[in-house]
């Protein structure tokens, strides 16, 4: 049985939650999130608690449950406040321009990057080497951080890339004749 589905989640007064049928819709003060709901897992919704648990007739249920419940979780806490990543750029010459909801990143190529960001995900470019990207869905925030972050992941001999502001490269030492 999971332990994390058995927990249940408190709702706050600002959050507001619709449960119908294997559909669950989350509107806070950020936006809306709409989820589908495994047809292995029930829930329930009573005095601003949402409880979660899984259906006897499947031995997996409880799984989904644990996995509904962490997705639901992760709504609830981000239509409530948002989410954020902030991305570093270390190089010489490397550097970040917003246009619109199109990032361009000038990375040591010969030619500059055009990268779009979806909708639902916001960009702010406080310096030429700094782009925090939030939204209120996790799972398309930290996608784009790492969509971007794959343009030039950081090279452990110069630390030359795009990293995450938390995230420590760990260097090598060079070659010796």
């Amino acid at each position: 049985m999971s332990r994390i589905a058995k927990k249940p989640i408190f709702i706050p007064d600002n959050v507001y939650i619709k449960l119908k049928s294997n559909k669950i819709f989350i509107k806070g003060t950020y936006g809306s999130l709409e989820h589908i709901i495994s047809k292995f897992v029930t829930v329930k919704y009573e005095k601003n608690l949402l409880t979660f648990c899984g259906n006897s007739n499947y031995y997996r249920s409880w799984m989904h449950a644990g996995t509904c419940r962490s997705l639901v979780n992760s709504m609830i806490y981000g239509v409530q406040n948002k989410f954020f990543k902030t991305l570093l750029l270390s190089g010489v010459g490397y550097r970040v321009s917003l246009n619109k909801n199109i990032l361009s990143l000038y990375l040591g190529f010969s030619h500059k990057i055009e990268h779009c960001l979806p909708d639902g995900v916001d960009a702010v470019c406080d310096s030429l080497t700094k782009i925090v990207l939030s939204g209120i869905n996790k799972q398309l925030v930290f996608q784009a951080a790492a969509n971007l972050r794959a343009y030039r992941s950081p090279e452990p001999y110069k630390g030359k890339g795009i990293c995450y502001k938390d995230e420590t490269v760990i260097r090598k030492e060079t070659k010796k004749k």
